[in-house]
């Protein structure tokens, strides 16, 4: 920002998906939230922020700002110019190594701290803090121990690496960041680390763009008839998000209830499209015995991804939003949801235990049990005054989880880290030793 000086210089990274991707992909969600909106609101507080991360398009610019604040996102060529599974990234990861040793140099950049996010940006923070000494902050914001449990099968599990690598970073990183004191003590259970390194800082919302919306103004932004009862589910598109499960519920409630009830009720399924769901469902057939029963060919409308922008009108069209996760380590759709006045009804799993409270934002109900979902469903859809209690709460609770207060926290853990940061953000302090050019770097 003109006429100020820099806080200081943070090297972001995100090395297997952009923050500037579109929501709803298998390899797209809260996360790619989370770093775009870390990186904007530190930049506006005169940090420069430089997010380096794979170039996944041929046409994808080398330098992109990024919105409105002191932020860059850097594509690195590293593997393909095309979109990949994240398990296949790790034999790209020295090529981005070295993609972004070389861009410092030719541009003559110096940074005071690394932060990486997910596993494989992890193992990229290492090989730089070789040559550049300096402090690492790292989330993982899932963990692969964690995901591997809940795989419905050997083709779901995660690398075969990655809890070896994560327990490395473990050992190495300077600072964990933790989502929920449930991720953190997860990390204590499952992995050897230093209980001091580990920092709890929740997620945020944008609580400009996620916000109450009159509920007809939002049907008709999205399309829905007035009489039409809508449910939705948002999440990327993985096995670990519960979709089948829904499914399953969605089932069980259209025979709970009333035939003429059932036939104005919908969910909204956004990330994805219909043939990558379908493969991904295990079982699809209840809904087909349902339509054929019940006559309700548009029980499940499948949208496909949607952007940031067109999110907060599906939530406020909705009745609830719908989180049956088998795994979450925070869960920012809760919060997205929430922001907007509406219920939340998620599995009683992860970070979703803190994001939800239930019976007065939403509920919380045993992970895998459609019935129980279905039951939950139900009593939201048929309590007008219900619903609407609880989506006040759920907004209330949500106005707490500003991206200033997250901002807030990881700002102080950066000022602990960098040795001679000596003045408040936006006054500038003379670097030290640690602060060497990538030209000296690279020698």
């Amino acid at each position: 920002m003109a006429g100020q000086v820099a806080a200081g210089r943070v090297a972001m990274l995100s090395m297997h998906t952009s923050p500037l991707a579109a929501l709803g992909g298998k390899d797209t969600g809260g996360m790619n939230v989370y770093v775009r909106e870390l990186a904007r609101h530190l930049g506006l507080r005169s940090w420069q922020v430089d997010v380096f991360t794979r170039q996944q398009s041929p046409d994808a610019p080398r330098v992109q700002p990024l919105l409105d604040s002191n932020c860059r996102v850097i594509h690195i060529p590293a593997g393909p110019p095309d979109k990949l599974d994240r398990r296949q990234v790790f034999q790209y990861l020295p090529e981005f190594v070295q993609g972004v040793r070389e861009f410092c140099a030719e541009q003559n950049l110096t940074y005071d701290i690394i932060h990486s996010h997910y596993w494989l940006s992890g193992w990229v923070a290492r090989e730089l803090q070789r040559d550049w000494h300096l402090p690492i902050v790292h989330m993982f914001h899932t963990l692969g121990k964690m995901k591997d449990s809940v795989a419905p099968g050997p083709e779901d599990r995660e690398a075969a690496n990655r809890a070896a690598v994560e327990q490395e970073i473990m050992e190495f990183a300077d600072r964990i960041v933790a989502a929920t004191p449930l991720d953190r003590q997860q990390m204590l259970d499952l992995y050897q680390v230093d209980e001091g390194k580990i920092v709890v800082a929740p997620c945020g919302v944008n609580l400009d763009l996620f916000r109450p919306i009159d509920q007809q103004e939002a049907r008709r932004r999205v399309g829905v008839p007035p009489e039409r009862r809508l449910l939705l589910f948002v999440g990327r598109l993985d096995p670990v998000k519960g979709l089948n499960v829904l499914l399953e519920a969605m089932c069980e409630l259209s025979r709970r209830l009333k035939p003429w009830r059932a036939k104005d009720l919908s969910l909204a399924v956004i990330g994805g499209d219909y043939e990558s769901h379908m493969e991904a469902l295990s079982d699809p057939k209840c809904l087909q015995e349902v339509r054929q029963e019940l006559g309700l060919d548009d029980l499940v409308l499948f949208v496909g991804p949607r952007s940031q922008e067109e999110l907060p009108y599906y939530y406020a069209a909705s009745e609830a939003c719908v989180m049956p996760s088998l795994y979450e380590s925070f869960g920012m759709v809760a919060l997205e949801a929430m922001a907007c006045g509406t219920p939340v009804i998620a599995s009683r799993v992860g970070g979703l235990t803190y994001t939800v409270r239930d019976g007065e934002t939403g509920f919380l109900v045993p992970e895998k049990n459609p019935k129980a979902l279905a039951e939950k469903l139900e009593l939201v859809l048929t309590n007008s005054c219900l619903r609407r209690r609880l989506g006040h709460r759920a907004l209330q609770v949500a106005e707490s989880y500003s991206w200033d207060i997250v901002a807030d926290d990881i700002e102080q853990l950066y000022r602990e880290l960098i040795p001679d940061y000596a003045a408040p953000a936006g006054v500038g302090a003379a670097r030290g030793s640690r602060r060497r050019t990538c030209d000296e770097q690279a020698t």
